[in-house]
């Protein structure tokens, strides 16, 4: 059942090749509870750096997160296995208002009328119907947002994480595939997790025999340092509360983060189609209470001084890599990460996790993230001598991996999956549109139904 009462997936201890755990159902409770934990590893890294660079709490970034995705699990009863963690969309944001003068209130202020907006923007697709999404963002569409969106992450890898220590990165790299091609039953669906332990180990052997390593920290300043740097763990606290702030509201710093709306439809859309095609479930009825349910939970966390949430990429990897598709493990991804939200020393440890290794693991996880854009592609029958198809994902996809960058005034510029996903949606409807000015005629956007789209008609362009 898509609900809360899980069916137990045969024995809930092996899968045959080719099967997978459906969202209604679970492993056995110890290796659903395994499975959560990787899913904190995995998302780990990125719910601590974006708080951190837009210069929040990261230990609230972690609580809010546990408390997003129970309160997503329930807005959509279930059916839709994601986890939100802390949006790095707004990172950009965050310097343009910080250069304005405005504080970690101004932010969170005008993230909180982002998420309701976004709200919003669910509310409306929930009741006109998935037919709105289907428009806006047929399979060459969507599938281009997904890669890009996977792909856009690629330099946080190749630029913070990997010069940190490029051989333990390799090394993680390396060790992680392999877990996952050669392993076998749950050791290959914790293969991640196995990675990152991997790497921390290794580097914890390089501290003690080669030294100190000459590279970027974590600030990308060249200096010499130890791999793991275990002093904040010494000194935080075993229980305590994060940090938090009231938001407050400036109209210039609400202008400069409003258009970061347009990538949050696209970015939730994407992952939602994403995981419809991982679990074979179609989940178009769904999409629009998963919206509000994400804008719901950017209010409420930055209504305390958190940072905005967004259904994370890095866990549809996981579940890319695990064939578990269980709610159930999102659950207790929930539980853990509130829990872990009270303990200052976890944080403390998870902030020691060397960057080398986030760079092992990262590199994996953040390109199977960018070829579900082409299984959607491939699944729908996207055909690219179509130029119509062609041309307006090969520019949004080059300029979201490039970090081209469009500035609109002194104090404002669109880059990233937002430039990249306006190139992709404005150039597709405007070539449409005038192809059909033109005399070509293609299939209807917009029909009695969703058939077309189903059965990948719509995604053979004109």
């Amino acid at each position: 059942m898509a609900g809360f009462g899980w069916k137990l997936h045969g024995d809930g201890r092996h899968l045959e090749p080719g099967e997978v755990v459906k969202p209604g159902e679970r492993l056995t409770w110890g290796r659903t509870i395994g499975l959560g934990a990787q899913h904190v590893v995995s998302m780990i890294g990125a719910c601590f750096v974006a708080p951190v660079l837009m210069g929040l709490d990261p230990g609230l970034a972690l609580m809010a997160s546990g408390v997003a995705t129970m309160l997503f699990m329930l807005m959509t009863r279930g059916r839709i296995p994601s986890y939100l963690g802390s949006s790095l969309s707004f990172v950009g944001v965050s310097a343009v208002i910080a250069g304005q003068g405005g504080d970690a209130g101004t932010l969170t202020g005008a993230m909180l009328v982002v998420g309701a907006c976004l709200a919003g923007c669910g509310i409306a697709i929930h009741i006109l119907g998935a037919r709105v999404i289907h428009a806006v963002l047929p399979p060459p569409v969507t599938g281009a947002v997904v890669m890009l969106i996977g792909f856009n992450l690629a330099p946080v890898t190749a630029q913070t994480y990997w010069p940190q220590d490029q051989w333990t990165a390799l090394a993680t790299m390396l060790f992680t595939g392999l877990a996952l091609v050669v392993l076998r039953g749950f050791w290959s669906r914790i293969a991640i997790f196995l990675g990152l332990l991997f790497g921390y180990v290794l580097s914890w052997v390089l501290d003690r025999t080669a030294g100190q390593i000459h590279s970027a920290d974590g600030s990308g300043k060249i200096t010499d340092h130890f791999r793991i740097d275990f002093s904040g763990v010494a000194q935080a606290d075993w229980i305590g509360l994060p940090t938090f702030h009231a938001p407050n509201f400036s109209a210039s710093a609400i202008l400069v983060a409003l258009p970061v709306l347009v990538a949050l439809v696209a970015e939730n859309a994407g992952h939602v189609k994403a995981v419809g095609e991982m679990t074979g479930d179609p989940l178009d009825d769904k999409m629009g209470m998963a919206i509000v349910a994400d804008g719901t939970a950017t209010v409420l966390s930055t209504a305390v001084g958190g940072p905005a949430t967004t259904t994370y990429a890095e866990n549809i990897g996981v579940m890319a890599a695990t064939r578990v598709y269980s709610t159930a493990a999102y659950t207790a991804a929930a539980v853990f990460a509130l829990l872990f939200g009270l303990c200052p020393k976890f944080g403390a440890v998870v902030a020691a996790i060397p960057g080398g290794v986030l760079g092992g693991i990262t590199v994996i996880l953040y390109g199977m993230i960018g070829l579900l854009g082409a299984q959607i592609w491939i699944r729908n029958k996207v055909d690219f001598t179509v130029p119509l198809n062609l041309i307006p994902a090969a520019a949004g996809i080059v300029i979201a991996i490039g970090g081209v960058t469009l500035k609109i005034s002194d104090n404002f510029e669109l880059g990233g999956i937002a430039l990249g996903t306006l190139i992709v949606l404005t150039g597709y409807h405007s070539l449409r549109w005038l192809s059909r000015a033109a005399g070509r005629r293609g299939a209807p956007l917009l029909d009695a139904g969703t058939t077309g789209y189903d059965d990948g008609a719509a995604g053979k362009g004109d």
